[in-house]
């Protein structure tokens, strides 16, 4: 298997020759939206390996997330696209459909390094008739995290299905001492937002049909609002979001928290600015220890199961020299992929696990990666090997709304609306049933 495109004459001269030939060698730019200092110099790094590797150089671009698209927009506009570019999932599909992607050299560099080499559930979703719009790179996905030392003395199954929270509620619920479950409640919250997706792609219900229409599956959105309700009882009352589920979590105070795997880290004690409150140690370790996570939840009528994830993706444009642009990507994907992950690696799991000749290659190079801010460590040491499974499993079932439909845009005016937030608040708050919950739900989205 090929692990970088081979360099192209007179490309190869000017690699072999790269002192005395360095007119020869070409140029590319690559927008990132990683743009503070410290991720900037570990990708100046990885493009400075490429270069010395290549003989080839990378201008690298900072450029906003939240100014990403109407820039892309704007560059491509006046055909004036930088070669590469590491975004989002939520413009993989617009600009495949614009055409500012180069599906096949996407395509084929996905090839190149091995389709089965990648997550499938990461894969599966640059899926653009059969070919592939975008290379992914990382990811995180959504936790269950939960006292596992509590779990093992009740004898209690690991909480990755609707069935199993349950019985973990009941086993383990004693307010204000011990809370079973703090969900998320704050409807203007991205948390709220992120848990219900999660919990309801779970369950298979989703707000997009197969055929691009809008409206969920009644009987699968029931049983996930009536679980949800289930959550939210086991909380504190008020409007809960992120801050208040980590506060309760490291006081030992909480049963299981959603939470991503930038908690990691300060599960830990190794970020002074949120310190685990388990023991008058802020640097102690011992709630790490007594922590388990879960990516993957199932519900009743979804017993497969499904993760929420964050992806990554590297592009080509069709403004590119796409030769060395697939090079460059090529080579950020194999020889350089730890390098490539040091950006956050406690946020940036690998979507492609290894080689076909060594599967675990690149799991392995990345659990040795240094996270923390106020102290380091690699999360291989932090947390057993099980744990470290688990983050990168969970990209294999990686799901968002409106993915596989080709909908993703109008899935995300479902979220941004705030209707499903709003109407699942007034359920759990019992100003209505589920069933007119469900109801609200699918009319205030129709128009959608």
């Amino acid at each position: 298997m090929t692990l970088f495109r081979p360099i192209r004459l007179p490309l190869f001269v000017a690699a072999c020759a790269l002192t005395s030939n360095a007119a020869l060698a070409d140029q590319i730019r690559f927008w990132t939206t990683e743009e503070q200092p410290e991720r900037l110099a570990k990708q100046q790094a990885l493009v400075d390996a490429y270069a010395e590797a290549t003989g080839n150089t990378v201008e690298i671009i900072p450029v906003t997330e939240s100014d990403l698209g109407k820039r892309a927009t704007a560059a491509f506009a006046a055909n004036d696209l930088p070669d590469v570019i590491y975004t989002t999932l939520q413009y993989v599909q617009p600009w495949a459909e614009a055409g500012i992607l180069d599906i096949d050299a996407d395509t084929e560099i996905v090839e190149d390094l091995g389709a089965d080499t990648f997550a499938p559930g990461a894969l599966a979703t640059t899926d653009v008739d059969g070919d592939y719009a975008a290379v992914p790179v990382d990811g995180w996905t959504q936790m269950i995290v939960y006292r596992k030392d509590l779990f093992e003395e009740n004898g209690l199954e690991a909480p990755n299905s609707y069935a199993n929270i349950e019985a973990a509620i009941e086993a383990l619920n004693n307010p204000p001492e011990m809370y079973g479950f703090v969900a998320a409640t704050k409807i203007d919250e991205n948390s709220m937002n992120q848990a219900l997706e999660h919990v309801l792609l779970a369950n298979g219900a989703t707000p997009i049909r197969e055929d691009g229409s809008v409206g969920f599956d009644p009987e699968k959105l029931k049983e996930g609002l009536e679980f949800y309700k289930v959550l939210a009882d086991a909380s504190p009352a008020g409007d809960l979001y992120w801050m208040q589920s980590r506060e309760l979590y490291f006081a030992g105070k909480a049963a299981m928290i959603l939470w991503s795997p930038y908690i990691l880290d300060e599960l830990a004690g190794l970020r002074d600015s949120a310190p685990p409150t388990i023991n008058d140690d802020p640097t102690s370790r011992e709630l790490a220890d007594k922590t388990g996570i879960v990516t993957t939840l199932s519900g009743p009528s979804n017993p497969d199961g499904a993760t929420w994830a964050e992806l990554k993706y590297f592009v080509v444009s069709t403004s590119a020299n796409s030769d060395v642009a697939q090079e460059f990507i090529e080579y950020a994907m194999s020889e350089g992929y730890a390098q490539t992950l040091s950006v956050g690696p406690e946020g940036q799991f690998p979507v492609r696990r290894g080689t076909e000749d060594e599967p675990e290659k690149f799991v392995e190079e990345w659990s040795k990666l240094p996270v923390g801010v106020d102290r380091r460590a690699p999360l291989g040491e932090l947390y057993p090997q099980e744990v470290i499974d688990e983050l990168v499993d969970g990209l294999d079932t990686a799901k968002r709304w409106g993915v596989e439909e080709g909908e993703l845009a109008t899935a995300s005016k479902i979220i941004n609306s705030g209707v499903i937030n709003q109407v699942t608040r007034r359920y759990i708050d019992g100003e209505i049933d589920v069933d007119t919950a469900v109801e609200q739900i699918n009319d205030g989205i129709s128009g959608l």
